[in-house]
């Protein structure tokens, strides 16, 4: 039955080669639907965006404190760190915005069956599972981290430049495609696990560390082997602290060569991920086999 399923596949595989979608339609149709969807449940929104409010609040509200005691933490004012703070909260606002819900529910596809009829579209499966849906409470942290971000360099009398703008708008978008693909191919194991319910502790254990700039680990007490892993293994704290340094015109740590790390390894993860997430289809067996 598996052997039948795979000669399926590789026959709708062939069929998308030869159907060639719009996928910036199919997105904005996805945009669309998942906006009539939070509209039509105002209560469940509304609620989740107060608590979004409520949880960044606290987080300033904690450092405030703190930084009314020290005037600056391993280099860091106050404004610097809400700078870094803000950039952290947008990367995350973005990927759990647009891919964070896609990937969970990947999960409930392969148990329930219904990833049958997502392989049965004319239409990247991968993008299909990674687009479908939109969190639209999620949209307010990236509009809070934006006006932080704005206030922070306000208040630091920074003068972004036009140059300094755009390499941050890429380094966040760098930022925000490796957390993805770090997503996807966990997400990806459900085709094993059959409900793989790690895909939120995962995020959370690594958006903690991506919470704090990078240099706060190297200093620290045992911090040199979570510096290295988190900057060069699994770059988690560079694609959150490079942007923000790039726009504060804070040196690079340990020199500029994280410039040039940061995007190949991003590239690298979207490869791998991509292998990893096809291999795994490869292995998917139909619900009805």
């Amino acid at each position: 039955m598996q052997l039948r399923w795979l000669v399926c596949y590789d026959s709708l595989m062939e069929q998308q080669v030869a159907f060639r979608p719009n996928y910036l339609r199919v997105w904005l149709m996805f945009f669309r639907n998942s906006l009539v969807r939070a509209m039509m449940f105002r209560g469940h929104f509304l609620i989740e965006t107060l608590t979004q409010t409520f949880w960044i609040a606290a987080q300033l509200i904690l450092f405030e404190i703190i930084y009314g005691k020290v005037g600056e933490i391993k280099g860091w004012s106050q404004y610097e760190y809400f700078a870094f703070l803000a950039t952290g909260m947008l990367i995350n606002g973005l990927v759990e915005a647009f891919f964070m819900p896609n990937c969970a529910n990947l999960s409930e596809l392969i148990r329930t069956g219904n990833m049958d009829f997502a392989l049965l579209k004319p239409i990247d499966t991968q993008f299909l599972v990674s687009f479908e849906t939109v969190d639209f409470a999620m949209i307010n942290q990236v509009l809070i981290s934006l006006g932080i971000l704005g206030f922070s360099l306000w208040k630091l009398g920074v003068t972004v430049t036009l140059l300094g703008a755009v390499m941050y708008l890429l380094l966040v978008v760098l930022g925000v495609m490796f957390f993805y693909s770090l997503m996807i191919a966990l997400a990806s194991t459900s085709i094993w696990m059959g409900r793989n319910q790690s895909l939120y502790e995962f995020w959370f254990y690594i958006t903690v560390f991506a919470r704090y700039p990078q240099n706060f680990y190297r200093q620290a007490t045992g911090g040199q082997f979570v510096w290295f892993a988190f900057s060069f293994i699994l770059p988690v704290l560079l694609v959150v602290t490079v942007p923000a340094r790039i726009l504060l015109y804070k040196p690079l740590e340990p020199n500029a060569i994280v410039l040039v790390i940061a995007p190949v390894a991003t590239l690298i993860c979207l490869f791998v991920s991509r292998k990893i997430f096809t291999w795994s289809l490869s292995h998917y067996r139909s619900a009805s086999s």
